[in-house]
């Protein structure tokens, strides 16, 4: 089943966020190799793709795994959890209905 992974970020984290980002990155590519993976992204906190010092509000990510809690314990061991980028995250399952 797909699964929404939401990650909000914690307030002035932009720092930690880049020093952890080569980690996050090479956890995403892995989910992609497997096959996994249907989307993943920041969300900036401005309307612009290249938000500069204003930084982000979080991150959405949709994922196939064969559980929730799967999905919620891949999305523990995500290094911007660990790092302190995220101040929350929700976990949550997905019916994707477009693109058919």
């Amino acid at each position: 089943m797909l699964y929404a992974i939401i990650g909000e970020d914690a307030p002035g984290s932009l720092d930690k966020r880049g020093e952890a980002r080569p980690a996050h990155l090479a956890r995403l590519d892995q989910l992609q190799e497997d096959g996994q993976l249907v989307l993943a992204g920041p969300m900036p906190a401005i309307d612009s793709p290249d938000p500069g010092p204003a930084g982000f509000l979080g991150s959405l990510i949709v994922a196939e795994f064969p559980s929730l809690d799967e999905a919620q314990a891949w999305a523990d061991a995500d290094p911007y959890v660990q790092a302190g980028v995220y101040a929350r995250v929700l976990v949550r399952p997905f019916r994707q209905v477009l693109p058919k």
